[in-house]
């Protein structure tokens, strides 16, 4: 039987270009998304601010496979990426979105993921 996981691909649009220089701001985004999904992290999320942009770029490794997140300050965007190497339900990311960053547009694509034993 195939195993099944699932990856979620992100793109928010029209973001409040402060909030996606914070990382507070992105903290509370991924403890939002790992509440929602019930995600355990494996360690604290790594992060990195680009000096001239202010964009974040964070990585968090979780016993379920990753979650990551890319903004873009000077655009008004951000990408952030959920794999989940076992099927979850999908939550309200736009709306999570739309609260933590103030996203005016959130495009979700949610990809199946599977493999053999």
């Amino acid at each position: 039987m195939a195993q099944r996981g699932v990856e979620w691909l992100i793109e928010a649009h029209g973001c409040d270009a402060g909030r996606l220089a914070c990382r507070a701001t992105l903290e509370s985004l991924f403890d939002a998304l790992t509440g929602a999904l019930n995600l355990h992290p494996l360690q604290k999320t790594r992060w990195h601010q680009f000096p001239v942009t202010g964009g974040i770029t964070g990585v968090s490794l979780l016993s379920e496979s990753h979650m990551t997140c890319h903004t873009f300050p000077e655009y008004g965007s951000a990408c952030v990426n959920v794999f989940c190497c076992r099927e979850r339900p999908d939550v309200d990311f736009a709306g999570l979105l739309a609260r933590e960053l103030k996203a005016a547009r959130v495009d979700v694509r949610r990809v199946e993921r599977s493999w053999q034993p």
